[in-house]
This record gives C-alpha cells, sequence and structure tokens, in this order.
C-alpha cells in the first residue's frame, strides 16, 4: 500500500517512528479503547513494538490515519485473507478532538474504496459493538451491510452487547 489521500486523511503505513508516547497514550485512554478489547491490556513501548512486528512479512496492514499536515490522529488494521480473497478493517481515531468530525469516516472509505478496488479482494469485513453508536454510522454509510449479530457477545461495563458484523463486496 502506498500512502492514500482522502478528503480529509492520509493513510500511510505505521512505522517504528510512530510507537511514540502519544501513541502508547491513546492504547491506554479508557474512552479511546472503550469499545476495543484493547481496554483489557496495559500498552507500553514493548507491546507497541510486538505489535508492529506482527505484521512485518504478511499479508495484514497496519496504517497511520494523519491529517494533511502529518499529524497522526488513528490508526487502521486491515487482516486479509489472500486464499479467500477478504479483508477484515478496524479503525481507532486516538485523538479525541477529531472525533465527530469526519476523519474517520474518510479514514474508513478511503481504505474501503482502496481494498476493494485489489483484484485480489472481493469482500471487506468488519465488526463492532452495537453500543458504538458512531462505528455503526460509519460503517453503514460506507455502504456496508449488517450480515449477522452475535447475541450479548461481549461484556461492557457489565452489561452484555451485541456484536454487530458487516460487510461489503467489490462490485
Amino acid at each position: 500500500m502506498n500512502t492514500l489521500r482522502g478528503q480529509k486523511v492520509i493513510l500511510q503505513r505505521f512505522t517504528l517512528d510512530d510507537v511514540t508516547d502519544t501513541y502508547i497514550g491513546w492504547l491506554n485512554d479508557p474512552d479511546v479503547v472503550r469499545y476495543s478489547n484493547q481496554r483489557f491490556r496495559r500498552h507500553d513501548y514493548d507491546t507497541c513494538l510486538s505489535y508492529l512486528r506482527s505484521f512485518d512479512d504478511g499479508p495484514n496492514l497496519f496504517v497511520s490515519v494523519r491529517t494533511f499536515g502529518g499529524e497522526p490522529i488513528g490508526t487502521m488494521t486491515v487482516y486479509r485473507s489472500l486464499p479467500h480473497g477478504t479483508a477484515d478493517v478496524g479503525i481507532l481515531i486516538g485523538k479525541k478532538c477529531f472525533w465527530g468530525g469526519g476523519f474517520g469516516q474518510d479514514a474508513w472509505n478511503l481504505m474501503l474504496g482502496w481494498l476493494l478496488g485489489q483484484p485480489a479482494i472481493r469482500k471487506v469485513t468488519a465488526g463492532t459493538l452495537a453500543c458504538n453508536r458512531g462505528m455503526v454510522r460509519v460503517m453503514e454509510r460506507s455502504g456496508m451491510e449488517l450480515e449477522g449479530v452475535r447475541r450479548r457477545q461481549e461484556l461492557v461495563d457489565g452489561e452484555p452487547v451485541d456484536l454487530m458484523l458487516y460487510g461489503k463486496f467489490a462490485r
């Protein structure tokens, strides 16, 4: 993946230089990871470096979401199954002042468009908890369709919550 430029963001590969105190802070901020299983872990430089290295020499992507000025505001992951022609996408906008401003939507649409334009990818999938209304809206606005629900799959604040599974096919 080369650098991708959307209407509000730039997507580029996440590198060792991106493992900063700011990034680690996002992962340890309860608000940022409220609906992510990252909320059950404490992160430091070594855990982040290990995660980054897990993307070496494989089909999966770890991406930095940046403003046009180059400021990192979040990350995206893409887990590709090339034998099946599928890619599962995730996003984290860590810089909270960018929440609700369309930056996550732009990053999401940009990545989906790029993936679905790749000859090896026939379908993109993603999932989120039903209580993560912002993420549900991002997926629905991108044209993804609800494919299934895992009822009461995960706990948020001790309460069972549905896991919503979305997909979109290449045309």
